[in-house]
């Protein structure tokens, strides 16, 4: 997931999301990080400066990671409905196959240890603006109801979350099939045909 970081940042920021994920933030030191990722303190504070530095720069991280990895997937559709599948597809795969950065980004995405500055950095560098000009898209199209776009990712967003939290905790068996039937159920959520024929 850090692939852009040097080595020695690479192993701090690894080493962290899996203690933060196991033992909860607050005991999360300085000390154990740099005792579980092989780092010595001085090699860490050469390249943070606090413990809150490192938290911020793993959410930076992840959030650029998750980005590049739905807005790559979103880049091969060649219409609106292509394209919304796609990027689905997508944030499902991506919260599967990194469930630690999921789990991070799902807890502290709201927590007051993430500065204003990183989140607004992350949210305006992540997925969600290139969704929400998807989304807008649609409504320009006559596609999708008139609701603002962030609000409609958001309301599917959610509703991922809520399956992968179910998915990781054994709860739900989220099979091609059944991911399938989620993002056509999202897609038919804000359709303006599945409403018209509903309506008739």
């Amino acid at each position: 997931m850090f692939q852009n970081y040097n080595k020695v940042q690479r192993a701090v920021l690894e080493t962290t999301l899996r203690i933060i994920n196991q033992k909860e933030l607050q005991a999360t030191s300085m000390s154990l990080i740099a005792k579980e990722s092989g780092v010595s303190t001085g090699s860490i504070y050469h390249y943070f400066k606090s413990k809150e530095e490192i938290i911020n720069e793993l959410y930076r991280g992840t959030v650029v990671f998750n980005g590049e990895f739905v807005i790559k997937g979103l880049s091969g559709g060649t219409s609106v409905q292509e394209c919304f599948r796609l990027a689905w597809r997508s944030i499902f795969q991506l919260c599967m196959e990194f469930p630690q950065g999921f789990q991070f980004i799902e807890q502290y995405s709201f927590s007051p240890y993430i500065y204003d500055e990183v989140k607004m950095e992350a949210y305006e560098g992540g997925w969600c603006i290139p969704l929400e000009k998807l989304y807008a898209e649609g409504i320009l199209q006559g596609l999708f109801i008139n609701l603002k776009p962030k609000l409609m990712v958001q309301m599917h967003y959610g509703s991922i979350v809520y399956l992968v939290k179910g998915h990781l905790q054994s709860y739900v068996e989220l099979t091609e099939e059944v991911i399938e039937r989620v993002i056509q159920a999202s897609w038919d959520s804000i359709s303006i045909q599945a409403h018209t024929v509903e309506e008739s």
